[in-house]
């Protein structure tokens, strides 16, 4: 999928990178949406990949003196989700930022590749948009802050030159008298693409709003305010018919498009049923209902990840995979996945989609559940790796290393506590999502060793299964966690 990949240990040597090697370079942070691209031809002129994700503090999200708050370009969406400054004060956008994908999808996608991404159906945009946010422009010309209304151009266009790097995303924090949400219509619960999304904030004063923020996402080329909406609401109280007209205001001012997701006119009414949905959720105090105050992340004991620079196909691949030192010498072209199976020769984490929607390829890295196919193969160096092969030593934080009820050996020790549960519950069917299943699962146990059935259908969101309805799936896990408890 590209020919040279560079794994650099500052800024510096990014964009330095950046500006030798020209339009053939992309970043990498997350790369879940470049992974995609490249694997379905979209930038056939990319042969070059400059890998960022070792550079320390990137990921840092924090309040400045002047109450503006700052993203770094490796924040991801489980990073904002989780972040209590953003949900205090931001929360539209930690909303927006738990809508996006599935736990291992977000704890590799950043919020700032959704930004350069630019597709007008991204959940993040929308809600910074409503917050007025500013990126910044790094490149060895200088640097350059632009407001996020103007970085767009249209559908998947950005004014960014190809020797930028995105190194800052900031915005001013909500007061104490501004409320907010963000509101996502789509085709399932999870794992799905916008149909429709919208950030409402209002600032409001004794029982009326001074201020109204209506973005719109999924219908017109780029996120647009609904204008009308917006004056509209400036001064008014909070009646059920301001809150009609408001809606039917913001309505008018989309234009959507007929697609395979959604026609125009299914779109414009539900751009006025969000909008509606989103003002009296505000209004009563509402608007943080439906989002855990402790969203389910899939992260464990995470190893902490040093900066290094590393060139690739030059150097060999050196990692740890369950436990053991491994190098390849070959396969720096390819995705996670397919370095396991088909170097590895580790065929445990199966290939299911290879596009991050069905979890068969969840596998542990540096202590976080991630989808194989969207991490390209090269971030295995130096990392820490488990996959279903080393479940069974891997010993999640408060559980038993393995089951005492399972009587078969296998190399290292016996059976982790959800495999016996899966085994003992009759879980298994086919056994192809298994896999995924099994790692999700042990995750989950490692960061919550008693979750609740909720959480529970949280962490599996990533994980899909063609034979069953989950319900022994989901009482496999509650088996496990059960089995912890009377320890």
């Amino acid at each position: 999928m590209w020919r040279e990949y560079y794994t650099v240990s500052s800024i510096d040597q990014a964009i330095r990178l950046l500006a030798e090697k020209g339009g053939r370079a992309r970043i990498v942070a997350g790369a879940t949406d470049l992974m995609l691209e490249l694997e379905r031809g979209v930038r056939p002129n990319v042969d070059t990949l400059i890998d960022i994700s070792r550079v320390t503090n990137l990921d840092r999200i924090h309040l400045d003196e002047d109450d503006v708050i700052h993203l770094g370009p490796l924040a991801t969406h489980n990073d904002a989700a989780a972040s209590e400054l953003i949900r205090a004060r931001a929360y539209p956008l930690a909303r927006a930022s738990w809508e996006v994908g599935a736990p291992q999808i977000r704890n590799r996608a950043t919020v700032a590749g959704n930004l350069i991404t630019a597709s007008p159906a991204n959940d993040t945009i929308t809600p910074l948009m409503a917050l007025g946010a500013s990126v910044t422009l790094l490149s060895t010309r200088g640097e350059r802050t632009i407001p996020l209304g103007e970085f767009y151009t249209g559908v998947r266009k950005t004014v960014m030159q190809t020797d930028e790097l995105l190194v800052d995303i900031s915005f001013p924090a909500m007061t104490t008298s501004q409320r907010g949400t963000f509101i996502k219509m789509a085709l399932r619960r999870a794992q799905a693409i916008s149909v429709v999304n919208a950030a409402v904030i209002l600032d409001v004063r004794a029982g009326a709003a001074s201020s109204a923020r209506i973005t719109l996402g999924a219908v017109a080329p780029t996120i647009i305010h609904a204008r009308e909406a917006e004056s509209y609401l400036e001064g008014k109280e909070l009646t059920d018919e301001v809150i009609f007209e408001a809606a039917r205001l913001a309505m008018e001012a989309s234009r959507p498009i007929d697609d395979i997701r959604a026609s125009a006119a299914y779109r414009r009414e539900m751009v006025r049923v969000s909008v509606l949905r989103g003002l009296r959720a505000i209004r009563d105090g509402r608007e943080r209902e439906g989002m855990p105050e402790k969203p389910v992340l899939l992260i464990g004991k995470a190893s902490k990840v040093e900066g290094r620079k590393s060139e690739f196909p030059d150097e060999a691949i050196e990692t740890t995979v369950n436990g053991k030192k491994m190098a390849f010498k070959s396969g720096h072209e390819k995705n996670l996945l397919r370095l396991l199976r088909d170097e590895g020769m580790l065929i445990g984490t199966k290939e299911g989609c290879a596009e991050g929607e069905c979890g068969a390829c969840t596998v542990f890295l540096d202590g976080k559940a991630v989808m194989a196919c969207l991490v390209p193969a090269p971030r295995a160096h130096g990392a820490e790796i488990v996959t279903v092969e080393g479940l069974a030593d891997h010993t999640p934080l408060r559980l038993p290393p393995f089951s005492e009820k399972m009587g078969g050996e296998k190399e290292g020790g016996r059976l982790h506590p959800v495999q016996d549960a899966f085994i003992q519950g009759g879980s298994v069917q086919c056994g192809y999502c298994t896999p995924g299943f099994l790692m999700s699962s042990a995750m989950l146990l490692e960061e919550r060793p008693h979750p609740t059935r909720s959480e529970i259908e949280e962490a599996l969101t990533g994980n899909l299964c063609r034979c069953t309805g989950y319900y022994k799936i989901v009482q496999a896990i509650e088996s496990a966690s059960e089995t912890t408890q009377e320890r």
